[in-house]
């Protein structure tokens, strides 16, 4: 692979990086993808129903396109 230098020292293969970072960055990591995926689900999914769970578990909102979390700064969504 090639040698370039890693921001935390981290080496190895990749499936053994993320077990190197250090504890604050890792937890930034881990805080920023949580936001953005419950963000998308918030966009995304019906909330749900507890009386009547068949109805509303994993049904998307009508008006969603699977990705389309209102972010598009080149306008590279498709218009149709």
């Amino acid at each position: 692979g090639e040698q370039l230098p890693s921001p935390f020292g981290i080496t190895g293969p990749a499936n053994d990086q993320l077990q190197q970072m250090p504890a604050i960055p890792f937890v930034m990591l881990a805080s920023t993808i949580a936001a953005v995926e419950i963000r998308r689900a918030r966009i995304g999914w019906v909330e749900p129903d507890f009386g009547d769970w068949s109805k509303t578990l994993w049904k998307l909102r009508d008006n969603y396109y699977p990705g389309d979390v209102g972010f598009d700064p080149l306008g590279l969504k498709p218009t149709d």
